[in-house]
């Protein structure tokens, strides 16, 4: 797991035996993307009791500007509300930041410098993870948004495992037709409806030779299940919670005074 060391702005505040591995959501990019993200990180939680789960502090304000339209310059820049919701975080204590949305983070180096904690970035966590599953010369296929794929954050993400990566995109067609109006169902909970439509552009990517799914919004793993699908989804929502759930119990294990 690689972390983006703190440089820059306000120091977290001193953590007590509670709050030691506390995670801060900068979510509401959607509502039910974080609370999803939320529900992923208790599963990836080993506990037993209340006390044994990670600490989470969330910051889940609906009302940041439309990441995508923002990135077509047909919108106002989310920024200055991301770092607005990232610094309640901080003042809360804590100590790792994670942002369950794939577009937020075209803002990601932004959002760090702004407030100077360590970061997990679910691009590369996810990559990471489809390299494992898929193989380092397999053809992975990739549903996002427009501006996802537009601004090339996975296909031109070089760091680690993405140098051996093949990717393959949905066509202008079937991102007009499926993916997006897959997304913006589940956004207006029409899960079924975004269900059905998200899985004919996954059936899409199976015909022309993809061995792997990365389901590269947060909304989309939200309605399509890998009992659902013809070929292995790798959800980036559960890989950045598995993630931030490993990073915390570590804080918590090496921490005196604390149990993990």
């Amino acid at each position: 797991m690689q972390l983006q060391e703190a440089c820059v702005g306000e120091a977290p505040l001193p953590a007590d035996a509670e709050t030691v591995g506390l995670v801060g959501v900068l979510g509401g990019m959607g509502p039910l993307a974080t609370v999803d993200f939320l529900r992923k990180m208790l599963d990836a939680t080993p506990a037993v009791a209340d006390q044994d789960h990670v600490p989470v502090v969330v910051s889940s304000i609906p009302q940041v500007p439309d990441r995508t339209l923002a990135f077509r310059g047909e919108g106002a820049s989310p920024l200055a509300a991301m770092v607005s919701s990232a610094r309640r975080l901080v003042a809360a204590g804590a100590g790792l930041l994670v942002v369950p949305c794939n577009t937020a983070h075209l803002w990601y180096d932004e959002i760090h410098d702004a407030v100077g904690l360590p970061m997990l970035h679910i691009v590369d966590s996810a990559i990471e993870d489809a390299a494992a599953q898929a193989g380092p010369a397999a053809r992975i296929g990739l549903l996002a948004t427009d501006a996802t794929l537009a601004s090339g954050l996975y296909v031109n993400r070089q760091a680690g495992a993405a140098r051996g990566v093949h990717w393959l995109l949905p066509t202008a067609g079937e991102m007009l037709d499926w993916v997006m109006p897959g997304v913006a169902a589940v956004k207006a909970g029409q899960l079924h409806d975004g269900a059905a439509l998200l899985l004919k552009a996954v059936s899409a990517l199976e015909r022309r030779g993809a061995a792997a799914i990365v389901l590269g919004c947060t909304e989309i793993p939200v309605v399509l299940r890998p009992a659902d699908s013809p070929l292995p989804l790798i959800d980036a929502t559960a890989v950045l919670a598995r993630r931030a759930v490993a990073w915390s119990l570590a804080q918590r294990r090496h921490a005196p005074g604390t149990a993990a």
